[in-house]
């Protein structure tokens, strides 16, 4: 749910259920941010291909659906691969829709898969910065203000709402990508209209969520992470076998929760690792999807 490095940042509560309890016990690490690709980084190179994953200016647009819940779509250039009736749903951690988040919903764009980011948190992300000690307990059973929860009762309705939109756009086929806190939403939407999923860094996803889904799930898990930890991800694969649905579980022993978002560019394990887990969710939709 968060990209900071393998060390502790926060202590998690020993549940794993729909919300487990934990502190802040640190500072967030600071935000490596690249707007403008490096012209002579080394690693811009070795990414070639995979750049927009990293760096650039976002090139999608900011909509409404239901002229209530802000969104971002990212549509693949004209003339270019194009996967027909195929679409995706982006469900982000807890940071929503921001520069990250845009870049890889472009990078799916880029790949031929028309790609809707949903702010599932109605106009309150956690901040970039989080301050030291906030309350996340506070902020998803209340929000900011008080009067602003992020809860299942709030979410479900906002990813159902998304699903519909991609539907009305003309896509039978719908994959989702869930990221972290986003991971729970979409294994909890299978029966709407969700084909395929893949996600990363799961978070708070109960048993009883995973032995409901309806069709293949790919999951990519970081080696340290508190909130998908092994004894978690032994029992998630277990449940996962009495489905009945193909699964895919892949793990990424050199890098911390939040990799596939918030990893560092600059840094070449991180930036492998992300570029993976992005080759695992294309590789999957092209599957499933019956694209590939």
């Amino acid at each position: 749910m968060h990209g900071w490095s393998s060390k502790t940042l926060l202590s998690a509560g020993r549940s794993l259920g729909q919300h487990s309890r934990f502190r802040i016990a640190g500072a967030l690490q600071p935000e490596r941010h690249h707007s403008i690709a490096p012209q002579s980084s080394d690693g811009a190179k070795r990414s070639r291909g995979l750049k927009t994953l990293h760096w650039g200016t976002p090139s999608g647009k900011d909509i409404k659906i239901e002229n209530k819940i802000a969104a971002y779509l990212a549509s693949p250039e004209s003339g270019s691969i194009s996967h027909r009736n195929c679409g995706l749903i982006y469900v982000p951690n807890v940071f929503g829709i921001w520069q990250t988040s845009k870049l890889m919903a472009d990078a799916f764009a880029s790949k031929g898969y028309p790609c809707l980011i949903l702010d599932i948190f109605n106009g309150d992300p956690v901040p970039l910065k989080m301050p030291e000690n906030f309350d996340l307990n506070g902020w998803i059973a209340h929000g900011s203000d008080g009067n602003n929860p992020h809860t299942a009762e709030q979410i479900d309705p906002i990813i159902i709402a998304g699903i519909n939109y991609m539907k009305g756009l003309g896509f039978s086929k719908i994959g989702a990508a869930g990221y972290c806190f986003g991971a729970k939403y979409v294994v909890r939407n299978y029966s709407h209209g969700i084909q395929c999923a893949f996600l990363a860094h799961p978070s708070f996803v109960e048993n009883s969520e995973f032995a409901r889904i309806s069709g293949p799930l790919s999951i990519a898990a970081a080696g340290v992470d508190e909130y998908f930890p092994n004894h978690k991800r032994h029992e998630t694969e277990g449940i996962l076998k009495t489905t009945g649905q193909e699964y895919q579980i892949n793990l990424f022993g050199a890098v911390g929760h939040g990799f596939a978002v918030r990893a560092d560019p600059e840094d070449r394990a991180q930036r492998f690792a992300k570029e993976q887990v992005f080759n695992q969710a294309l590789v999957w939709f092209n599957h499933h999807l019956g694209e590939g």
